[in-house]
């Protein structure tokens, strides 16, 4: 038996503007996101909107301990949240939308149960997590030392919607890391025992799209990503819904404590492990599903099978 779905309705618009446009913003909205989007794409639209900038609670990925500092500065009257940024912004989107009094770490462990109240709409900013298209949340537990994700059906976005506008301004650093992340998210989830005909079909359309504007890059100059930023915003999409559906594999297990303990970033501390991980794979099976993984690799990256790997 397999199955597969796609919960939260995409919308694309090129601007920001024009979505707020078609959706405007007011009372009863929040938006979470950092500074630096919200001045120039974001301010002109938000209306009486409420604004929390995630990193005046802490920098980096989200921790339990932030997520707690903004949930308890969230205002009481909100009905829909609006999450404009990378991962960590809508990762903690997705634990603002419960009421309760609860903190994260007792909400990991499993502790309490609490019901959606408010709409949330995602919006991201970079190209790597799919956070958008998932229910899983991931953040650092700090008193556990470790990192790990949570996935409820309560915490898909309602809607995902997918700017350009807002990935160009991305620093090139986080580009990079981001979209390693997708690419991973797309790899892990063809091999994975719970992949069928149907994410089969999103991993290769991302990684198509993904690998598609790498080799641009080679030929370009790595700055050049930015023309393909809507290239890269899809195939990150694209990779959220096959891994939300079929899952992640070792990369992803490894990469979580080393990036709680060591606190690298999570696109980065999966690339430390994805080489080794699939050089693995291929010496324990190498006659199994990595054999139509090399395959699709092979054609995507215009050589032999044996050496799309390396």
């Amino acid at each position: 038996m397999s199955s597969f779905s796609v919960h939260p309705q995409v919308l694309q618009y090129d601007t920001f503007a024009a979505y707020a446009k078609e959706h405007p913003l007011g009372k009863g909205d929040l938006i979470l996101t950092n500074e630096f989007i919200y001045e120039p794409f974001l301010k002109a639209s938000a209306g009486e909107s409420d604004v929390i900038f995630q990193e005046r609670y802490g920098r980096g990925e989200p921790t339990d301990e932030m997520i707690d500092a903004i949930r308890a500065d969230m205002p009481a009257d909100v009905k829909r949240i609006l999450a404009v940024g990378g991962g960590t912004v809508i990762d903690i989107a997705k634990l603002m939308v419960f009421d309760g009094d609860f903190t994260i770490d007792e909400f990991y462990r499993g502790t309490v149960k609490a019901g959606k109240t408010r709409e949330l709409v995602a919006i991201p900013t970079t190209c790597g997590t799919g956070s958008e298209m998932t229910n899983v949340a991931v953040t650092a537990l700090l008193k556990q030392n470790t990192k790990k994700g949570m996935a409820l059906d309560s915490m898909y976005p309602d809607r995902a919607v997918l700017i350009p506008e807002l990935v160009r301004t991305l620093p090139y650093k986080f580009f990079a890391t981001s979209s390693i992340d997708a690419m991973i998210h797309a790899v892990e989830s063809f091999v994975s025992p719970k992949a069928n005909c149907f994410t089969e079909m999103f991993s290769k359309n991302a990684l198509e799209l993904i690998l598609g504007g790498y080799r641009y890059m080679k030929v370009k100059g790595n700055e050049a990503w930015t023309d393909k930023a809507a290239d890269f915003l899809v195939g990150s999409n694209y990779a959220g819904i096959a891994f939300g559906n079929a899952g992640v594999g070792a990369v992803h297990a490894l990469s979580y404590p080393l990036g709680g303990m060591y606190h690298i970033p999570h696109g980065e501390s999966n690339m430390l492990m994805f080489s080794e991980v699939f050089r693995k794979y291929k010496e324990k099976d190498p006659y199994g599903k990595i054999v139509k993984l090399e395959v699709m690799l092979g054609d995507i990256l215009k050589v032999h099978a044996e050496d799309a790997l390396d």
